[in-house]
This record gives structure tokens, sequence and C-alpha cells, in this order.
């Protein structure tokens, strides 16, 4: 029997499982090993075993990227015996993905289109190096390339424009290393200040981590065990060492069952096993970092939050437990800004699971396991709400849900969230007078070549007298040893060619 008054087509979460298999452990678990394990664990959980499993009629998956499966849905689904109508996969690259998934998901329940859905995700990145290493063959499943799932959720965009890829921006490190830069220089830190905000800001989410059964690195760790650059935290990009910096190189799973309330009650799910999602919002900034009007905030998160907050009938002071995505200490700064969170209130950790660095980053799924965490917590503490975000490329594409074990007022509704247009000019090729915003300065990987671990370059975001934004790429010795002796941000500038700057005063580091 249903409580009064809930509708049967309300989306319902009964299930979630997490599997971690840690460097040393025997095997080289696969992506569809580790997925499907995960969703055995989530049947389990239910109270269900594999009944919910097997009738699921749609499968949805973060898309892998330790081995780039066109449909793993379909291939979990046969490891299960289920049959589904339906499989869904996101776009190959977002950290959004598990958020947009379960949306999805939910939306297609509350409209009658589903009753059991599973939702999972996996990367076995750790034994897929440990493989290489080694020369071991992997026995990880095929699929054939012609194979599609019944829909592609998200977008395959790309994320550079040329100015961005000829500055040496390329990847999530060095993109998010400047904006922690604009970020400083907005909000006025000294390089000492800020270090130690984010050094402190990362240790609690080691402690976090520590008292997780399923985080890769279940260590707390100190400020200066985070911030300061040694053998085993080399620094990649200032000003982040390897222990500020999402780890990628893990084998985890996770898997969540969602299914419509009238088929959680038909299943025999107990009760307290329920939680519900009760609001579900995505949004985009300005898909390109070099065209956004300020590179250190993000108008989505705050549309988005405000949409599944809404959505929920709720504030953000109404929310117990949070788990904010955290690949980069930027990135949980600019979500904690854009929902009216405190970054150091100890009542209310921003995760639930200790983040990227030490629960460890599986591509695209983090989220996944971030929710599955939420659920255990809002059993637990059943008249509370939760929030998850959700985050891919460049703090660029968002996804925000809210979920409490308390039943919704209202039917599950996804929206999609206007977001204010917030767009820079940019000028790539200009040369002349110029303000520097913020810079990073990319290092080589050790221990070989014999200047492993030096300077490889500057890179520099300025603006023009006109407000544009132009990106610089510096190797010279001399340019090098003012952005790493020095503290230039702020301090104006003079462009004359894409790799050559000279600054016309000097900021002291603090």
């Amino acid at each position: 029997m249903l409580p009064p008054g809930l509708d049967p087509r309300t989306p319902v979460l009964v299930g979630v499982g997490q599997v971690v298999h840690r460097n040393g452990e025997p095997g080289l678990p696969g992506p569809v090993e580790l997925a499907a394990e995960s969703l055995r664990r989530a049947g389990a959980d239910s109270g269900t075993g594999d009944r919910l499993l097997r009738s699921a009629d749609l499968i949805a998956a973060a898309a892998p990227v330790s081995r780039p499966y066109a449909d793993l849905g379909a291939l979990v689904g046969a490891e299960l015996g289920a049959a589904p109508k339906r499989t869904l996969q996101s776009a190959r690259f977002g950290g959004d993905a598990p958020q947009r998934l379960v949306n999805t998901v939910a939306q297609a329940i509350a409209d009658g289109q589903c009753e059991v859905a599973l939702i999972t995700g996996a990367e076995s990145v750790a034994s897929w190096n440990a493989a290489t290493r080694t020369g071991t063959a992997l026995d990880w499943p095929e699929q054939s390339e012609q194979v599609r799932p019944t829909e592609i959720i998200g977008t395959e965009r790309g994320p550079n424009t040329d100015m961005e890829s000829a500055a040496g921006l390329w990847g999530p490190i060095y993109f998010y290393s400047l904006m922690e830069t604009a970020l400083r220089g907005r909000v006025g830190l000294t390089a000492a200040a800020h270090r130690e905000r984010i050094g402190g800001l990362w240790s609690r989410l080691s402690a976090v981590a520590a008292r997780n059964p399923y985080a890769w690195q279940p260590t707390e760790q100190s400020i200066d065990d985070v911030t300061t650059p040694r053998r085993a935290n080399r620094l990649v990009s200032t000003p982040y060492p390897k222990l500020l910096v999402a780890n990628l190189s893990v084998d985890q799973g996770a898997g969540l069952i969602l299914c419509s309330a009238a088929a959680a009650d038909a299943a025999g799910v107990p009760r307290d096993r329920w939680v519900f999602p009760h609001g579900g919002a995505t949004a985009t900034d300005e898909w390109f970092v070099s065209e956004r009007a300020d590179m250190s905030t993000s108008p989505a998160i705050a549309a988005a939050g405000r949409a599944a907050l809404s959505g929920a009938g709720i504030g953000i002071d109404d929310v117990a437990h949070i788990d904010l995505y955290s690949c980069f200490p930027v990135a949980v700064q600019v979500a904690a800004e854009a929902l009216g969170l405190s970054i150091d209130d100890p009542a209310r950790p921003l995760s639930v699971t200790g983040g990227l660095t030490f629960a460890g980053g599986p591509g695209n799924n983090y989220t996944t396991h971030a929710i599955a965490t939420l659920v255990g917590r809002l059993r637990a503490d059943p008249s509370a709400y939760g929030l998850a975000t959700a985050l891919g490329w460049y703090i660029t594409k968002h996804g925000v849900g809210v979920y409490s074990a308390r039943p919704p007022a209202r039917l599950f509704r996804a929206v999609e969230a206007e977001v204010p247009v917030a767009r820079r000019d940019t000028a790539p090729g200009y040369t002349g007078p110029a303000t520097v915003e913020a810079y990073t300065v990319p290092h080589r990987k050790g221990p070989a070549p014999e200047h492993a671990d030096e300077p490889e370059a500057v890179v520099i975001s300025a603006l023009t007298p006109t407000g544009a934004r132009i990106l610089i790429r510096a190797s010279d010795a001399e340019t090098i040893a003012a952005f790493t002796d020095g503290d230039p941000i702020g301090v104006p500038a003079d462009i004359t060619a894409a790799d050559k700057l000279t600054l016309l005063t000097e900021r002291t580091v603090q």
C-alpha cells in the first residue's frame, strides 16, 4: 500500500551499491565487471536481490573512459540477465553525466515511460595502467563498434577554442589552475593565504574520505601534506600539486536502482530503503572559458541550484547533507559561492565521500558514488534533505539534485535552467597594453628527463584596455621567473607577441 497522496509514478531510489578494487588486490577488473557488481550490491541493498535488476526496462550508464564502450548498459544488462527496452549513455566526456542521467530517468518514470531503471558507471584506469606496466593481457568484454545505445544524453561539443589550445590549455588541470588564480585575484588573497584556504578545504575532504569505506585513499591529510610539493606530491601546475588534483587512476563502480513508487511497492522494497529525488536541474555556463565574463564564477550552478531547490520546495538552508563536485579546489569554491554555502562550516561539510582526490575520481561517474552515499545518509536521517552537484568539462556543464527520504509534495520534474548571458570578447593575436588577470605555471613530470619537475612555461590570461581577454603562453626563462618569483595578478603589461609579455611593474609573492 502506497502512502496516502503519493502518486504511483513518483520516482524513488530503492537500492544503491558501490565497489572499490584497490591496488594490490587480486585481479584486474574492467568497467563491465565493476558496474555489474555495483548493481548486484544495489539489488541486495534494496532487499529484492536480483528481481528488480532482471526486470529493468531501462539501463543508463555514464560513458566509461578506461574502455570506451559505446553502450556500457547493454553489456551490464547481459551480465545481470536483464533485457531492457532502452539503454541510455552519457556523452563521452562530462562529470555532469550521473545527475543528468538521474534527471532523465526520473522524468521518464514520472511520465509513465519506465517502471524500473538501473543507473551505473565504472572506471578501471588503475587496472589498465597496471596491465600496461606489466604487459598483462586484459580479459575484458569486447563490443562491436556498430553497437549504439537508444539515446546519448548530453552534448559531445568540443571544449576548446583555437586560442585556448594554442596557449596550452588542452586539459582540466591547466584550465582549473588558471581559474584558481583568477578566483584568488577576485577575492584579493595573497598566494600564501590562498594556499592555506584551499589546503584547509582539501584537508577537510580527506577527513571525510578517511571515514568512507569506498574511498580510494582513505587517509586524512594535513594542510601541509596537500599543499607542499615533494616527491609524492609533485607540483603539476601552480597552484596545484598532485594532492589538490582529481585522482583518475582508480578502479571503482557505483550503481543505483530507480523505479516508480508503484513498482517499489509491488516488489516489496522496505519503506525504510526509499529515498526520493525531489528536484533536479541542469544548466550550462558560457561554453568556452576564455569567453566567460568572469572565469571564477558560475551563473549556471547558481541557476541550476535555484531550480533544483525550487522543485523541492526548499532553500539551501534546509539542506543538511551536501556533496559538491570536487575535482579541483576552485570548482568547490565556485559552487559554494553560487549556492550560498560556507566552505568551512563544520556542521555542513561540502562532501559526503571525500571528493575526487581522496574518495576517487572515476572518470564521468564520480557523482553516482556521491548520490549512493547520500542515500545512506538520508536513510539514517529521514527528515533531512541532501544535495549533490555534478560538473563537466571546465565548470561548464552542470547538474544539481535534491533528495530526501520524505515523500515529495509534487511529482518530479527535471528542469533545464535558464542562465543569464555573461560573455566576454576575446582578442586572439592582440598586441599592446594589457593587465594580468590570472596565470598558471605548468611543470614537467618526473623523474626523467633531467629537467623534470621544473617549470615548462607560464600561461597568462590578460585583459586589454577594452576588457577583451587574450591568452599568452611564454616559455622564456625571464617571463617564467617573473611569475614564479613574483605575483603579477593585476599588474600592467605589454604584450608583444602570442608568446611574449613584459610586466611593467612587479608584485612580490607573500
